[in-house]
């Protein structure tokens, strides 16, 4: 078993004895995915730190957009709810980049590589993807990419 799954049971089990439901069914929607994630393809297998981190950012992100879409609807509790699971879940991803360290890790990435124009951007995401290492979104990387290619 990975450790940051571990770390999301124990976690979990430490918020019902809290009685803090808002960890506790954030943490089993988790744990829910991660399972799901699991046995997703032909043989149930354990993931990885890495791919539990991956579900946990798919989550995260989940939450950010339906927080943004009930605030939009005018839902503004249920808005707050989803932030709230949202804030939960961070406490596990790594911390995400500032605007100058992306710019700087994709300028390294790209000037090692020697990536100039649009024909190269596959290979050059490939490359900055690596460098930053899911410390931020994949849309934030490939504007960062775009901009230093000039597209």
């Amino acid at each position: 078993m990975s450790t940051l799954k571990d770390r999301l049971t124990a976690d979990m089990r430490s918020a019902l004895k809290a009685r803090d439901e808002l960890t506790t069914s954030t943490l089993r929607m988790a744990l829910a995915a991660v399972g799901t994630a699991e046995v997703a393809g032909k043989a149930k297998r354990e993931l990885t730190d890495d791919e539990v981190l991956a579900v946990l950012t798919k989550e995260a992100k989940k939450r950010r957009e339906a927080a943004t879409a009930f605030a939009d609807a005018g839902r503004a509790e249920q808005a707050a709810k989803e932030s709230a699971e949202g804030e939960v879940l961070d406490r596990y991803l790594p911390r995400q980049l500032s605007d100058a360290d992306l710019t700087a890790l994709v300028s390294g990435a790209l000037a090692a590589g020697g990536f100039t124009g649009k024909a190269q951007m596959g290979p050059a995401m490939k490359a900055a993807q690596a460098a930053v290492a899911g410390q931020a979104e994949g849309g934030r990387v490939a504007a960062e990419v775009r901009r230093q290619l000039g597209l």
